[in-house]
């Protein structure tokens, strides 16, 4: 539920008058100065402050540097309403944070249109939020049933987004897909315990069983039609498939594969194979550089191969930022990374505690 709208001015009769304005449609709390709109924001948190410059205790400058400065109020949206007419004075109200600025006296149309469409806007920015959450906990729920990957998914995620900006992506859509990549394996939700957690390789209908996580992610992820989602339900979906046409669950082949599922691919594998696992040693740089090479044209797309080795500095950058010992980067929320899902096919069954020997073939 969207906040009420706070009205600060030191003159009654602009209160009274721009409480006949907005009363009708909004909920409204009242404040004289700057000292007491900053008090009126820690008690009811408005959605929207209307305020007036020039006041006793505090102007409204000061007032809206406070609530800018403070990150649980900085968000809050300040237009000024103020008889401060000169250019010089719009353009101070701007650089102290408000988004608007209204000329007293003030027209009633203007005023309700002015606040429509900012509030309109807190709604979205609200809606963003949401989705945002959504995807975080979606993923604190993947962590039930596979606890032993860590910060994977947050690691792969900004492997994808940076090597998608290589690949010509513009910046929003390079922040949608690491939005979208950490749910790649939620379809593993749908995976018995004792297939997902088997100690020892898979048997052919095990492995039948474990390869529908991505049609089960899939239909998670298909009934939202918020675009992050149905990105994600992409990826899900074809995140296994294989540049020559031999991976599931459809077999498309070259580029039928949807860019996003091949770049996730790339970055989710370079980080399965990379990291120290319970059961597996991270391999060597070279030797995972290596691998990737080797399996362009097969496994992976060439081209985002060769992306992905021409932006290799910055992948690592990535990578050390989410060692154990700094569990940072912005998805991770102040509880650390979470321990969340893993990102490949079984574990990669890399022979741990086995002696066995690896291959990609077995890694994804």
């Amino acid at each position: 539920m969207i906040g009420p709208i706070l009205v600060v001015d030191d003159e009654p009769g602009n209160l009274a008058l721009l409480r006949l304005i907005l009363s009708p449609e909004y909920q409204l709390v009242f404040a004289r100065n700057g000292k007491e709109a900053l008090l009126a924001v820690a008690k009811h948190r408005p959605a929207l402050i209307l305020m007036d410059i020039q006041m006793p205790d505090m102007d409204g400058y000061t007032a809206c540097r406070r609530l800018k400065a403070d990150s649980t109020t900085e968000n809050i949206p300040v237009i000024f309403v103020t008889d401060l007419a000169e250019i010089g004075d719009e353009t101070a109200g701007f650089a102290a944070g408000g988004v608007d600025y209204i000329i007293k006296p003030v027209s009633p149309p203007i005023v309700r249109a002015r606040v429509r469409t900012h509030l309109s806007l807190v709604t979205a920015s609200q809606l963003e939020k949401s989705y945002h959450d959504a995807i975080f906990m979606l993923g604190v729920a993947s962590e039930f049933k596979d606890a032993d990957t860590g910060a994977h998914i947050w690691r792969m995620a900004g492997y994808s987004s940076a090597l998608a900006g290589a690949c010509g992506w513009n910046a929003e859509a390079c922040k949608q897909l690491k939005l979208a990549a950490p749910l790649h394996d939620i379809g593993k939700l749908g995976i018995p315990d004792a297939i997902l957690n088997k100690p020892g390789k898979l048997d052919a209908e095990e492995r039948a069983v474990m390869q529908r996580h991505t049609i089960i992610g899939h239909r998670i992820l298909f009934e939202s039609t918020a675009p992050i989602l149905q990105m994600a339900a992409t990826i899900a979906l074809h995140h296994h498939e294989r540049w020559d046409g031999s991976g599931y669950p459809n077999g498309l082949a070259g580029e039928a594969i949807p860019e996003m599922a091949r770049i996730v691919a790339i970055a989710d594998v370079f980080d399965a194979l990379s990291m120290t696992r319970s059961y597996k040693e991270g391999w060597p740089l070279d030797r995972v550089i290596e691998t990737l090479t080797q399996s362009a044209g097969t496994h992976f797309d060439p081209g985002v191969v060769e992306k992905f080795n021409s932006i290799l500095p910055e992948i690592l950058a990535i990578r050390d930022n989410w060692t154990p010992a700094k569990p940072g980067g912005d998805a991770a929320r102040s509880h650390g990374a979470g321990v969340m899902a893993g990102g490949t096919e079984h574990k990669l069954n890399l022979g741990a505690n086995r002696g066995e020997g690896v291959s990609l073939n077995q890694a994804v």
